[in-house]
């Protein structure tokens, strides 16, 4: 459905080079997928929406929805934003509040070159109003919403153009946590329900594994990885992508060798001992890497494990936090210390031994230049 290929975008800065905002972006969205940019600030996401939006002019590269190719450097051809027929929703809603719900969303057909006839404009106006669960405050004036009632207002409006492609910029982040999290659902179950090819923008992790079908995680204008919410979480090919998603250990290490068969599994020599690790690549003895570990990976217990195949190391509580659902632990391993979530029933004391074990298959070696263990 949406394909954007070797695209670059960059600023003019005075006095000193462009600044190179969007560098090679090439990615590839299948029709009624939800596709997020999810990066910090800076890296380029909004940048790239805008691109495809055509509010920004790229400065090579292409892209095409469907069989409409809306920008190619090569062919030079730069579709205008207003002729793309793409929905827009924007962090700042931009209500209009002189107009109540039903004329904010009717608007858009109303101004449009060939405008449908009033029974049409009504009937669809509606039909969106009702997807978002507004259709029984159609009267109501807009500046009398909640935040949440707005947010789906904005989503209506880009909804009752019909668009081809939902273009979606950070448009959670005005609301509280609680309300964030309820449109979170919402927008899922409309955006899979109405079948809308939609590109998602955030730094949010939390809302990029849950509304995605698949993410792309973006670093000073480039694409570092893409993949499933479950791939970028579970198995990240960089420290920094490790690092942005959740909370991670890091521990460096230099490679030993291949665990016999291990599954892919590699021999790691680190700060706390020898572990067994999974890599995607071929790494090969004397390759220095980070393994990282997900703190709910980290398996607790008062008594020594089997190993069974997995890591067992034997360390003493440092601190632990009492955070409701769960409990987080750090575990001091020699000099090293290790985040660890565990079920609140484990009530080893602070200053007692305790038991860690590993999974290899959780333990990721990434082959990058260290830059000092941590826990993150």
């Amino acid at each position: 459905m949406l394909s954007v290929a070797s695209l670059n975008t960059e600023y003019a800065s005075k006095g000193s080079a462009p600044v190179r905002a969007a560098q090679n972006v090439t990615f590839t969205v299948p029709e009624g997928k939800l596709f997020t940019l999810l990066g910090p600030s800076g890296c380029g996401k909004t940048t790239t929406l805008r691109s495809i939006a055509g509010l920004e002019r790229p400065t090579s590269g292409e892209i095409q929805v469907g069989a409409d190719v809306v920008y190619s450097s090569r062919r030079k051809v730069f579709v205008a934003p207003n002729r793309r027929n793409f929905g827009m929703v924007f962090q700042s809603y931009a209500i209009w509040p002189h107009m109540n719900v039903f004329q904010n969303v009717a608007f858009p057909l109303e101004v449009r070159r060939q405008r449908p006839p009033a029974r049409e404009i009504k009937e669809r106006v509606m039909r969106v109003l009702e997807a978002v669960a507004l259709d029984h405050l159609a009267d109501r004036e807009a500046t009398k919403l909640s935040g949440g009632q707005q947010q789906r207002l904005a989503l209506a409006r880009a909804l009752v153009m019909e668009p081809k492609l939902l273009l979606l910029d950070e448009p959670l982040s005005n609301l509280d946590a609680k309300l964030r999290e309820k449109m979170r659902f919402e927008l899922k179950r409309i955006q899979r329900e109405l079948g809308l090819t939609t590109i998602y923008v955030t730094h949010d992790q939390s809302e990029a594994l849950a509304l995605s079908h698949e993410i792309a995680v973006m670093s000073e204008g480039k694409i570092v990885q893409i993949g499933s919410p479950r791939d970028i979480y579970e198995r990240p090919r960089t420290r920094f992508v490790a690092d942005f998603i959740g909370s991670t250990n890091f521990l460096d290490g230099i490679v030993l060798g291949a665990e016999p068969g291990g599954r892919g599994h590699l021999r790691v020599r680190t700060p706390v001992g020898e572990l067994k690790a999974q890599c995607d690549d071929p790494l090969g003895q004397g390759t220095p890497v980070s393994v990282s570990i997900r703190p709910e990976d980290v398996h607790l217990s008062d008594e020594e494990p089997a190993a069974d195949g997995d890591t067992v190391l034997s360390g003493v509580v440092d601190q632990k936090v009492f955070l409701g659902e769960y409990l987080d632990f750090k575990v001091k391993l020699g000099l090293f210390e290790l985040l660890a979530r565990a079920h609140p029933s484990l009530r080893t004391p602070t200053g007692d031994r305790i038991y860690v074990r590993l999974d290899p298959d959780k333990c990721i070696a990434i082959a990058e230049s260290p830059a000092g263990s941590k826990a993150a």
